[in-house]
């Protein structure tokens, strides 16, 4: 089941690769033919995503809403025990594969990616698969075995997009889980070792298949070309950290980006001519430069502020950082009206309902920080640093990769030698690192840089960059992903951080549910009816008797139906009267008591409780008497009157 799982991920992964290349080809191929007639170029270099954006949208919305956006939240969601059973339906995996492969069409004009799109879709194949492997073998469906096989879906959703398994796994139980059992880790790397491989396989005979270069979603095959035997000096250690403090500016982007996507639930629903609005708007701001040419020029292992006087003499093959050099502006100046664009672009973005995610836009985000932040230091330090010895270069490529922290790109194949000016093509390692690791509240994004790149010698800067820019964000702000879930309010309860002291000092008691419907074991047919008729719960407690409320189990509520369906109802005719006449505890299958909090268990205790065992509803009683009960939503409510 779990190679089968790898290897079916894999295989539409590049599937969809060859796909969004064809139809890119044929949108350059369509702007070259057009001629010099500037109207014409325009329109055919907007209308096209546009109508591929408006096409996924509204396929995808028409087959099912739950196609949009990355599906992280509610998959999140999910794992924490609650059922969202549409959001694994088979008919939401086929409207987002469609609207998921038409997007990355757009290009880099729509600011978005496909890891997280990308999970939900391997979740959703995993579901499928368990209950066709129920259906054939006629086994008992396992809520826990479903579990397991979301688990493992979700690191092989990861690892056949980058061809990172060990990363892959790590960076899916940061992001989605908050527990995780030691068992699963066989399943998780044996699962995305398998796609990740056979990832790598196709992406090996994809040269034999005369397709153009891939170029929105990004190949596994990532090699770095930084040829530097010293990467970076003892002294660059405070850039980097630098670095990772300022990819904590990332909490600014977490808290503005709710507050558009705000708006999604109306744009998808009601005002359509506002949602087409934004749309227009968003496809029409266009750039020339891929996603992945973004991330080829900003891991240039060249520092570019030295090129731009002897930029006439470059080879255009290898001169891709060319498009940043602007005859009205500096390398700078570029690089920053870049992320001033980028970053309310992307905002933007998110509140489109398309299916997409956001992870690559912001690992490119911070690559450019990080290169900016390089061309910086190098211009400050043309001849480097060095704490001993001779001069050392700063390659700026370093800084973006660390400012990205989760995805990767190949830098050029230009080798510039080892020289005593500086090398900003570092820095953008870093810089990408730090940045996507502090939105998703992820350290693992190092790694998974590392191993999408293959470059391991900004390995130590990049896990500072992120340590520093996890330890920042994680104090004020949710991820991304958790505030994705606040804006949905979606049924997730918010973490407790370790220095809310006074979640030990609340208990049950203060917030639970007193007014708990309960039947007694002597209750017959209008006792159960009443109790149906007045609360929908699906299960009810069952205590000794009215006088003695000692709470002895549960009842479920197909049971209690069950049983009016075979018993007499004390006023119906004589002609109409069952046959059977009973009471609730001799007809019904009573459910022992595996868990009840006492009126004193702390509110800490009871959050992880519900955690760990992925609870929906638990009884109170006080020496064996029900007093109330909690369901998740109190311990929600709770959460939150004590946040800060």
């Amino acid at each position: 089941f779990l190679f089968v799982l790898g290897v079916l991920m894999a295989t539409i992964s590049f599937t969809m690769d060859i796909i969004i290349s064809r139809l890119y080809a044929a949108h350059m191929w369509l702007y070259r033919e057009i001629g010099d007639i500037g109207v014409l170029k325009y329109l055919s270099w907007t209308l096209y995503p546009m109508a591929l954006a408006a096409f996924s949208s509204g396929f995808s919305q028409s087959i099912t809403p739950h196609a949009g956006g990355s599906g992280i939240p509610e998959l999140k969601t999910i794992l924490m025990g609650v059922v969202l059973e549409d959001y694994l339906a088979i008919q939401n995996f086929g409207a987002k594969v469609v609207g998921l492969t038409c997007t990355l069409t757009c290009g880099s004009t729509v600011f978005l990616g496909k890891v997280g799109p990308y999970v939900h879709l391997s979740a959703m194949a995993a579901a499928y698969l368990g209950k066709m492997r129920t259906t054939v073998t006629k086994e008992y469906e396992n809520k826990f075995k479903q579990h397991e096989m979301l688990v493992a879906a979700q690191a092989v959703g990861v690892a056949t997009v980058f061809g990172a398994p060990i990363s892959g796994v790590l960076f899916s139980i940061e992001v989605m889980s908050p527990h995780f059992a030691v068992r699963d880790y066989w399943r998780g790397f044996f699962a995305a070792t398998c796609g990740a491989f056979m990832f790598r396989l196709l992406a090996g005979a994809h040269s034999l298949i005369p397709v153009p270069p891939l170029p929105e979603t990004i190949s596994a095959v990532f090699k770095s070309d930084f040829k530097i035997d010293f990467p970076f000096d003892l002294l660059e250690t405070f850039f980097f950290l630098i670095l990772g403090y300022g990819g904590s500016g990332s909490r600014a982007l977490s808290v503005l980006c709710p507050c558009p996507a705000c708006a999604l639930p109306a744009l998808s629903s009601q005002d359509r001519l506002w949602d087409r609005g934004l749309l227009r708007v968003s496809i029409c701001l266009s750039a020339q430069l891929t996603m992945k040419e973004h991330l080829i020029s900003l891991f240039d292992n060249r520092t570019w502020g030295s090129l731009v006087p002897n930029a006439s003499r470059v080879a255009k093959p290898e001169g891709l950082w060319q498009e940043w050099d602007h005859p009205s502006a500096t390398i700078y100046g570029t690089l920053t009206f870049f992320l001033f664009m980028k970053f309310w672009m992307l905002i933007l973005a998110t509140t489109l309902p398309l299916p997409a995610g956001d992870f690559m836009p912001i690992f490119i985000y911070g690559a450019a920080i990080g290169r900016l932040l390089g061309e910086v230091v190098a211009l400050l330090f043309p001849r480097g640093l060095h704490s001993e010895g001779p001069p050392r270069p700063i390659v700026p490529a370093g800084y973006a990769l660390a400012g990205e922290s989760g995805g990767g790109g190949t830098p050029s194949r230009a080798r510039t030698p080892p020289r005593p000016s500086p090398d900003p093509s570092l820095l953008p390692l870093p810089g990408a690192a730090a940045f996507s690791g502090s939105v998703t509240h992820a350290v693992s994004t190092a790694l998974l840089v590392c191993e999408a790149t293959g470059h391991l010698g900004h390995i130590l800067p990049m896990v500072l960059a992120v340590l520093v820019a996890n330890a920042i964000t994680q104090k004020n702000q949710p991820s991304f992903y958790d505030a994705g879930i606040i804006v949905k309010k979606l049924p997730y309860l918010p973490p407790i951080r370790s220095r809310h002291i006074a979640s030990y000092r609340v208990v049950v008691e203060e917030f639970m549910e007193r007014q708990v419907l309960a039947l007694a074991k002597g209750d017959g047919f209008q006792e159960v009816l009443v109790a149906l008729d007045a609360s929908a719960d699906a299960e009810y407690p069952v205590v000794e008797s009215t006088g003695s409320p000692t709470l002895v189990g549960t009842v479920s509520r197909s049971q209690l139906v069950t049983f009016l369906q075979s018993h007499e109802h004390p006023q119906a005719p004589q002609g109409e009267k069952p046959a059977t006449v009973g009471t609730l505890g001799d007809d019904c299958t009573i459910e022992p008591i595996m868990l009840q909090f006492s009126p004193w268990t702390s509110l800490h205790q009871a959050y992880h409780l519900f955690q760990l065992l992925k609870l929906q509803r638990v009884f109170v009683t006080r020496s064996g008497e029900l007093v109330g009960a909690v369901s998740r939503a109190e311990v929600r409510g709770k959460r939150r009157g004590k946040r800060g």
